[in-house]
């Protein structure tokens, strides 16, 4: 009774409306209270023992880094560096809000944080350059996703923790793909661009071009900062974020100025804000995580397709068909944090190397990030344009196509993921 119980009492928590991780919480305590033998105050401890995870500590600090990057004009100095690069190509501006979304993805970890903070100002640009606003919306909508596979990433630092892999290991192994996916979008966008004759700004000369380089290094310099400290082995990956949330301050305050000391309160505000509703969700999504353990659910199922002899290409769809649907409908680190624990042990037992589970789960949470009902990047693209999000859903559909089928050569092609962290001895 315990594995239906659980599941069903979650899912009718959620479709009566009940917050995703007030659902999980009450799905875990309802089934220790009526099913296991594990006293109450086993709740109480793993809460806490959530709270003290040193590796979900790096999330509050990557967040506070790429609200300080965000505020402080950085994003504005990546897209003119961007545009200076690409700009003279046939759709030159949308390629650049491409390259402007995988730099910016690499100093922030957060999808919705990447299209807000490159939407708001590239999409107005591409508008009063000639390009259709659906057009423009689209791409940034897609191209935001790489904040969460690019790394640093929130979403590898949450699978990271629920599995006990090597947080430096994910990062390298998204490096690969999250260029391909962006080298892809942009191939995509000039191809259209040439068919539908959209413009291309004048080419930008030498002087401007290091002009913008100039203004945007500090800002690209925190990529150097938090890769180049983590496989130097200078810095923790926890350790890293804690740099880089100092570095931005610094940066966004001292450098270039775009706020005052007496305004960083509200920016540390609103970091501390997403992250509390980002930990609570995982607080919760882990005592249900624990539930599942306690009760040997993982290991239960983990014999169950062993019998049945799934292969791993076979397995490997089935992930895939499960998280593109829970994607749908639920956010990203509580997806993870739910479905980890279950699929991991299978993984490994039909010999799929975990950090290749990693990246195949971030694509698909990307995935998510663009499906309704529930796609952050959906709603934040709205909010930045104006659009309805309907407009902004059959905006984006289009270039969903590409990130399809760029799953399902990360998904059966494992030497994308992981050529580099195999290169580099990890």
């Amino acid at each position: 009774m315990t594995i239906p119980f659980l599941f069903l009492a979650l899912f009718l928590l959620m479709f009566l409306g009940t917050p995703v991780a007030v659902s999980l919480g009450l799905a875990g305590s309802l089934t220790i209270l009526l099913f296991s033998p594990d006293s109450v105050s086993s709740l109480a401890i793993k809460l806490f023992e959530t709270s003290e995870h040193y590796t979900l500590l790096a999330i509050p600090f990557f967040l506070l880094a790429g609200s300080f990057m965000t505020t402080g004009g950085v994003a504005r100095r990546l897209i003119d560096f961007a545009n200076a690069c690409v700009g003279h190509i046939r759709g030159g501006l949308a390629i650049g809000a491409v390259l402007a979304c995988m730099l910016f993805a690499a100093l922030s970890g957060s999808s919705p944080a990447t299209v807000a903070a490159v939407g708001s100002i590239a999409i107005a640009g591409m508008v009063r350059s000639g390009y259709p606003q659906p057009f423009a919306a689209g791409i940034v909508a897609n191209a935001g996703t790489l904040g969460i596979l690019i790394p640093p990433s929130v979403v590898m630092v949450v699978y990271a923790a629920a599995t006990e892999t090597s947080v430096g290991s994910l990062f390298m192994a998204g490096v690969v793909p999250g260029l391909m996916l962006g080298g892809a979008l942009m191939v995509a966008i000039y191809i259209i661009a040439v068919k539908k004759n959209l413009p291309a700004m004048p080419r930008a000369t030498m002087r401007q071009w290091l002009s913008s380089g100039r203004k945007a290094v500090w800002g690209l310099l925190l990529m150097v900062i938090i890769l180049g400290g983590i496989y130097s082995g200078m810095f923790t990956p926890t350790e890293a974020a804690a740099v880089a949330a100092v570095y931005s301050a610094f940066i966004a305050i001292f450098v270039y100025k775009d706020m005052r000391f007496r305004d960083s309160h509200k920016v540390v505000l609103e970091s501390a804000k997403l992250s509390i509703m980002l930990m609570f969700i995982i607080a919760n999504a882990m005592l249900f995580a624990h539930v599942l353990t306690t009760e040997q659910i993982p290991q239960q199922i983990t014999a169950a397709v062993v019998e049945a002899g799934l292969s791993p290409w076979m397995f490997l769809l089935v992930v895939n068909i499960v998280l593109l649907i829970a994607g749908a409908f639920m956010e990203p680190s509580a997806i993870i944090l739910i479905l980890a624990p279950i699929l991991f042990p299978i993984a490994v037992q039909l010999g799929i190397d975990p950090i290749h589970l990693g990246v195949v789960m971030v694509v698909n949470m990307e995935i998510g990030m663009i499906t309704p009902p529930v796609g952050l990047n959906l709603f934040v693209t709205s909010a930045v344009t104006g659009m309805p999000v309907t407009s902004v859903i059959r905006a984006a559909m289009p270039w969903l196509s590409i990130l399809v089928v760029f799953l399902i050569l990360i998904t059966y092609i494992p030497s994308i993921a992981l050529f580099l962290p195999r290169a580099l001895g990890m």
